[in-house]
């Protein structure tokens, strides 16, 4: 069995890169061959013009450094200070003690940690340790950093700050970044583009705004629905239509169609229009989203604006409204 089979990948310099699937997609694999850990039985992996699978160890050992690595369990020395770990690389390449000082307290400074140079790993929270990782990984000013799972084992709070700061990363020195992850918040929040992979092949890549958009394969509609609020579950729709016995039908938000776009067509069309379910999100600082309303009113009215709807955005009719039941006189 090929951990990866038939794998064709151009990566832009200075752009942000996920790469999602499941266990056993052939993630970590791919990371191994873009630093060199690995090569490959076919094929070849270039790196910025150079062709790295037939280097001798030598050379791959100049191509490593220039490739910065976040690791999931953060890999930082137990023994060493967070300034021995900053520091490490840079003592492995030989740079002076008086250099190495003034280099790791930059990079202190810039994961917020200047405070925590003389501490030792085991008194750290797990976001700060990773914060240590990422000062390590940038120590000798890398081209690439490739982040594998780098969130993980992090709270969603503490996953929040990282990302944050790999953001800035990207923004200000311009490097390339691979994130590694089964997280699509993780996407979201990150990256510019996104490659989905399944059993060692890539299913589908593209822009993440694209992809999240306008999914093509059922595995990507998967992920994307741990990140998005889209239509309701068929437990959820039964549960809405209890509550609420008008026309039920869920409309895709986007940059070109807003929720306000939507109330301007239920309006003109003298529809009412309630918000049951869903929420937009931002893809790249770009609005996406899916809200489920209840549309109440004459039904030709609502199927015209349902039309009308349908025409600008995907527009799908979940549950019709339900006949009044008439009230026995007397009553």
């Amino acid at each position: 069995m090929k951990a990866l089979d038939g794998v064709s990948l151009d990566i832009a310099r200075g752009s942000v890169v996920g790469i999602v699937g499941y266990s056993g997609a052939g993630k970590s694999t791919l990371v191994r061959l873009i630093n060199g850990l690995e090569l490959p039985t076919s094929g070849s992996v270039v790196i910025d013009g150079t062709d790295i699978t037939g280097l001798p160890e030598a050379k791959l050992q100049k191509v490593r450094s220039r490739i910065g690595m976040i690791f999931q369990n953060f890999n930082l020395f137990g023994s060493r200070t967070v300034a021995g770990n900053v520091g490490y690389p840079l003592k492995i390449a030989g740079w002076s003690r008086e250099n190495i000082k003034a280099r790791v307290t930059e990079l202190l400074r810039f994961v917020d940690l200047e405070d925590k140079a003389d501490v030792y790993p085991r008194r750290l929270s797990g976001g700060q340790k990773q914060r240590v990782g990422i000062a390590r990984a940038l120590a000798t000013s890398p081209e690439i950093l490739l982040a594998d799972e780098a969130t993980s084992a992090l709270d969603p709070e503490t996953t929040t700050e990282v990302l944050g700061l790999l953001r800035r990363v990207n923004q200000e020195f311009g490097t390339t970044t691979v994130v590694i992850t089964h997280e699509m918040a993780v996407v979201r929040e990150l990256c510019d583009n996104v490659v989905m992979m399944e059993k060692g092949r890539i299913i589908e890549a593209g822009s993440t705004y694209s992809l999240f958009s306008n999914p093509v394969t059922d595995t990507t509609r998967k992920f994307i629905a741990t990140a998005t609020q889209g239509t309701p579950s068929a437990a959820t729709l039964e549960r809405l239509r209890a509550r609420h016995p008008g026309t039920i039908v869920a409309i895709e938000i986007n940059e070109e169609y807003s929720s306000s776009e939507v109330n301007r067509m239920l309006a003109a069309a003298q529809v009412t229009g309630t918000v049951v379910f869903g929420g937009v999100t931002e893809i790249g600082e770009r609005p996406l989203g899916t809200l489920t309303y209840e549309l109440t009113g004459p039904p030709e009215a609502i199927t015209a604006a349902i039309e009308q709807i349908a025409a600008h955005t995907r527009t799908e009719v979940l549950s019709s409204q339900q006949p009044q039941k008439e009230v026995p006189h007397g009553h």
